[in-house]
């Protein structure tokens, strides 16, 4: 083990988490008998499954992000449901309604699709306000509230969210407390030349086959709730997590940014640099599990000053020159 890193091991007794490292390798070698060059993709969605966090997927149309995350969700023996946003989609709809049962003549409340372990929401961005609003409680307390009564959902509980960055007409952009929910926001490229190639040559050899018969179920409801709560006990120095708040704090400070990240993000920093460490095989975390994660985790959370966009600035390049700037701790 290389001794950089003596100083953030844990003096305790170690934890072994090769199982973890073994089955999400195994999740992710399922999806890529069908995608192809998105591994940067597969990895982030494997760290918000296991840092128990949602995620928004946004790519151009037709680069697999819808397939990705159904993929994701058929490699996991746990009940899934889909959501297609539309305009006209309502609140309940997506909750459940209260029914009228003529037998007892009391209203019966029926569960809507997101009572489910995971929740596959196709173009979030189509619904109205109202409608996207109903998922805020859901994603920060794992809980509906419908007619004066508290539903809990079930764990494990995991959001995947897509969304085309370039279409205007017919969609409403989400507000910052709804991007806030996501832990991640995964950005899905087009594939490179040789990727796009092997893409339909497997396409044309696949012939009759489905891509979804292609990928099995490898890990089960209850291993990935355990996997979740055996995260928690990753090791992190004192000195790294002031770290992560020294990062979070300058994305409120820089004058780049006229919004800076909230303390949600500095807690999704710390679950995902856990997880992170776990799936490389350690029991503790070192600054490049944080620095991996920050772009992913914080892009969406800060807002740029309006005349720092008009000069073509983006907000990876500020979080770029903040984790630079701040010093690592030795």
């Amino acid at each position: 083990m290389n001794t950089t890193y003596t100083h953030y091991q844990p003096i305790e007794e170690r934890l072994d988490f090769s199982d973890i490292h073994q089955k999400m390798n195994a999740v992710k070698q399922e999806i890529k008998k069908v995608i192809v060059g998105q591994d940067a993709v597969i990895d982030q969605l494997l760290l918000a499954i296991l840092s128990s966090g949602h995620s928004l997927i946004e790519g151009m149309p037709g680069v697999a992000k819808t397939m990705t995350a159904k993929l994701l969700a058929q490699t996991i023996a746990a009940e899934f449901s889909r959501i297609q946003f539309t305009p006209d989609l309502m609140p309940s709809d997506v909750i459940g309604t209260s029914i009228l049962d003529m037998k007892n003549n009391e209203f019966e409340f029926k569960k809507g699709p997101i009572f489910a372990n995971i929740v596959l929401i196709d173009e979030i961005n189509r619904a109205p306000a109202k409608t996207q609003a109903a998922l805020f409680e859901c994603m920060s307390e794992n809980q509906i509230t419908a007619d004066g009564t508290t539903y809990p959902l079930a764990p494990p509980f995991l959001v995947l969210a897509t969304q085309n960055p370039i279409e205007q007409e017919g969609t409403y952009r989400l507000p910052e407390a709804q991007l806030d929910r996501f832990m991640f926001k995964i950005i899905v490229h087009y594939p490179s030349l040789t990727d796009e190639v092997t893409l339909i040559k497997e396409q044309q050899a696949r012939k009759k086959t489905t891509k979804e018969s292609l990928v099995q179920a490898v890990i089960e409801r209850q291993q990935l709730i355990d996997f979740q709560q055996r995260i928690k006990s990753v090791f992190i120095h004192d000195d790294l997590i002031q770290y992560i708040a020294e990062i979070v704090h300058q994305t409120r400070t820089d004058r780049s940014l006229y919004l800076g990240a909230s303390p949600r993000a500095s807690i999704a920093l710390l679950d995902a640099s856990k997880a992170n460490a776990a799936l490389e095989g350690r029991d503790f975390v070192i600054p490049e599990d944080i620095k991996t994660i920050a772009y992913p985790i914080l892009g969406h959370r800060v807002v740029l000053m309006p005349e720092k966009e008009m000069e073509g600035f983006e907000a990876k390049t500020i979080i770029q020159q903040i984790i630079d700037r701040v010093e690592i701790p030795r």
